[in-house]
């Protein structure tokens, strides 16, 4: 009797997105779980979402800055390991929230608290089973000229200046105006 192993194909960060699929405007982060300033982004992504419902989708690439975020890998390659049950954006969520307690015991907490069943997920965090995804994200970052994080990219142009909502509105705005596409902002009626 031959015994095969069944070999499942892994789902790519760049592959997992919120916000409408037919969207015009791709918003891009690469990130870090541990970072503050991407906290404070994350808040502002959640806002743009909601404003540009429909008009927008985001993805979000791990750059993990591991000199002075030690465990921003492991946590990027616990939201990896959850993106393979579909639970992607509730671990992106608990990461966030938990960025002061990510260590690897902590993380098979969060993932069993927003319901992953994998009963391997320790194992592969410990194993490095989605390393070389996390890897794959910081060589893009690198390629597309990230040094800091976070960086935006707004439909593949890099967000000069810092993401706060108005400059990323702003961006949008623009490539909506380039691309001759409809803004959701009403135009305002002249006097």
């Amino acid at each position: 009797m031959k015994y095969q192993k069944e070999i499942l194909p892994v789902i790519e960060p760049k592959d997992v997105f919120t916000g409408s699929a037919s969207a015009p405007i791709t918003i891009t982060e690469f990130g870090d779980y541990e970072s503050e300033a991407c906290a404070k982004a994350h808040e502002v992504v959640k806002q743009l979402l909601e404003t540009y419902d429909g008009k927008v989708k985001f993805v979000f690439r791990h750059f993990p800055l591991t000199k002075i975020h030690q465990k921003a890998h492991k946590a990027a390659e616990a939201a990896i390991a959850a993106a393979q049950e579909g639970k992607f954006w509730e671990m992106h969520e608990e990461l966030f929230a938990n960025r002061r307690n990510l260590g690897v015991i902590s993380l098979k907490s969060y993932a069993k608290e927003i319901g992953t069943t994998n009963k391997r997920f320790l194992d592969d965090l410990i194993n490095g089973t989605y390393g070389w995804n996390v890897q794959g994200d910081l060589m893009e970052g690198l390629e597309k000229g990230v040094r800091d994080i976070p960086a935006f990219f707004i439909n593949n142009q890099k967000l000069e200046g810092d993401p706060t909502f108005k400059n990323l509105s702003k961006a949008i705005e623009t490539t909506m105006a380039e691309g001759k596409l409809s803004s959701i902002h009403p135009k305002r009626k002249s006097a």
